[in-house]
């Protein structure tokens, strides 16, 4: 293993919405995306959701609130809750959920993870 150097990696993609797996531990995937607009409403019912924002800003609505992150802020979304990420003006953000835990909460729409 060597040490992931996330600008490396934000380089070499500029699809939004789209994560890209840069690492793995304990089942988890660590991922990195790039996020423009918003993203749809969704929940993920057996698994919390892991935002680390890197660049930008990101607002994540919720029923009850709304979270908004700058670079080096983090928010864990409940699993179960319901929410919707945006950004005004871009951002780049590290994810990290178990493999296989679609996107967008549903495996017919969810991005297709890949390896970068």
């Amino acid at each position: 293993m060597t040490a992931v150097n996330l600008s490396q990696k934000l380089s070499k993609f500029s699809d939004c919405w789209s994560p890209k797996i840069i690492s793995t531990y304990n089942g988890n995937e660590v991922m990195l995306a790039k996020f423009e607009g918003e993203f749809v409403w969704h929940s993920h019912p057996d698994t919390d959701d892991f935002f680390l924002v890197i660049e930008g800003d990101v607002t994540i609505e919720m029923p009850d609130k709304t979270v908004t992150l700058g670079p080096g802020e983090m928010y864990v979304v409940p699993k179960g809750v319901e929410h919707k990420p945006s950004t005004k003006n871009g951002a780049s953000v590290l994810l990290i959920e178990p493999k296989g835990t679609p996107n967008s909460g549903d495996e017919k729409t969810a991005a297709v993870k890949v390896e970068i």
